[in-house]
Formats: structure tokens, C-alpha cells, sequence
């Protein structure tokens, strides 16, 4: 009773506030992503690393604040495809009811999603990062030439099919919250790449500074 009570209530402010809603939702749900790469660090790292681990709260803001912003784009994308790539006729059926799903129009739909939108999410994350951690231009482009690469390489290995059910079986309303439910994950991967990303840079800062004396 409970999930249905709360899938009435987020269906509800969907439909009145729908990019507000999906702001919070991705944010919460990205700043869960962060959590649980933090802890994975905590207890799958080397031994030195456990010993001196600690709990980053700026970080878990900093993918909460990229998941609230990111929501209302990713929703405004869904609406996007809904309008410009339909997955069903417009023509109805001999027989009444719903035109059948287009197969060919959902492998279009995921193929504009891959190639168009998860480049720009991903460049828009290893941006957006680099900025709320304070990173000078020369670092934000030695975050790109390290990450955006293989980080979009790793996306086309795993979203594909995540957004070929998305498309498919889930309604408008919930396409966000599936995705980023998926992307728990996907945060994570992203969150512990971009920590690594963020220490080599900091001990490749603190060799040039030691040789600098």
C-alpha cells in the first residue's frame, strides 16, 4: 500500500510540477549513486585507504546539485522523443485499440538518445564537476582527455539496453526516475572514475610543486 501511495503522490506532483519533480527526484537518486560509491571505496579499498577513509559530504552535494539539474534536461529530452520519434503509428488498427509498437521506431529513439544526449550528459557531468571542485581550465581539460572517452565507451556498453526497456515499457512520468534508478550504478561508476580522476591530478600537483622548491 505503501509504494502505491507513493507512486500516486509522484504521479500527481508530475503531472502539476513535472520538471520540478524530476529535479528532485534525479537529485536524490544521484546523490544515493554517490553514497554508495563512497562506501564501496570504503570497504573494497586497499588497507591504507580504509584506514583513512572518510565520509565526503561536499561530493555527495556535488552529484546531488548535478542531479537536480540534469533532471528537467533529461526530462525535456524525453518529451522530445516522445513528439519527434512516436513508437507508434498515428493510425489506428483495423481492429481498434493502439497501434503496435514500431521496433524500428524504438531502435531510433535509442540511437538519437546514445549518440546525441549521452555525450552531452557526459560532458556536461566532467564539466560541471571540475567547476564545483574548484578546478582551474588546464584541470578541466585533463579531466576530459582522461575521462570523456572511455566514460562514453563504458556508456554504450551498458545504456542501450537500459533505455531500450525505458522506451519501451516504461510511461513518460517514469522514464526519468527508471533511468536514474538504473544510473545508481552508472553514478557510482562515474563518482569512483572522477575520485581516481581527481587524486592523480592532485599528486601529479603536489610532484610538480615538490620539484618547483
Amino acid at each position: 500500500m505503501t509504494s502505491i501511495a507513493v507512486a500516486r503522490a509522484y504521479q500527481q506532483s508530475f503531472e502539476t510540477h513535472p520538471y520540478g519533480t524530476l529535479a528532485i527526484t534525479n537529485g536524490a537518486l544521484n546523490a544515493l549513486g554517490d553514497i554508495v560509491a563512497q562506501l564501496t571505496e570504503k570497504y573494497n579499498g586497499p588497507t591504507r585507504q580504509r584506514r583513512e577513509w572518510q565520509y565526503d559530504i561536499p561530493r555527495t552535494l556535488r552529484f546531488a546539485a548535478f542531479g537536480v539539474g540534469m533532471g528537467p534536461v533529461i526530462g525535456r529530452w524525453n518529451f522530445i522523443l516522445e513528439r519527434y520519434l512516436p513508437l507508434r503509428s498515428a493510425k489506428l488498427p483495423p481492429g481498434g485499440g493502439k497501434a503496435p509498437v514500431s521496433l524500428r521506431a524504438l531502435g531510433k529513439r535509442v540511437g538519437a538518445d546514445q549518440l546525441f544526449m549521452a555525450p552531452i550528459g557526459l560532458a556536461m557531468f566532467i564539466g560541471s564537476m571540475g567547476i564545483m571542485e574548484g578546478r582551474d581550465a588546464s584541470h578541466i581539460r585533463r579531466k576530459y582527455a582522461d575521462m570523456f572517452a572511455p566514460a562514453l565507451i563504458t556508456n554504450w556498453q551498458v545504456w542501450p539496453l537500459a533505455q531500450f526497456v525505458n522506451f519501451r515499457f516504461m510511461p513518460l512520468a517514469y522514464r526519468v526516475p527508471f533511468q536514474s534508478s538504473c544510473g545508481v550504478f552508472w553514478t557510482l561508476y562515474l563518482s569512483i572514475l572522477n575520485s581516481r580522476e581527481d587524486q592523480a591530478q592532485d599528486r601529479a600537483d603536489a610532484m610538480r610543486r615538490s620539484l618547483e622548491k
